[in-house]
């Protein structure tokens, strides 16, 4: 499951808490940690937000590439 290992890994190279980044692209934290702890994928708005909001592709959140 490399999401939600490459999700948690953004954040926290950045010091950044689950809710600051839950507020700025738009979800609860509680959604945010389902996403780094179960490791559901989430749908296409969420994750081109946080993709935007890392500046990484959605490919590489997704594991499809290791290009960020």
């Amino acid at each position: 499951m490399i999401f939600p290992e490459r999700l948690k890994s953004l954040r926290t190279e950045r010091h950044l808490t689950q809710q600051q980044v839950a507020d700025e692209v738009g979800i609860n934290r509680s959604l945010l940690t389902y996403y780094e702890v179960k490791g559901r994928e989430p749908g296409a708005h969420v994750l081109c937000c946080l993709a935007d909001y890392f500046h990484v592709t959605t490919d590489y959140l997704l594991g499809r590439s290791d290009c960020r």
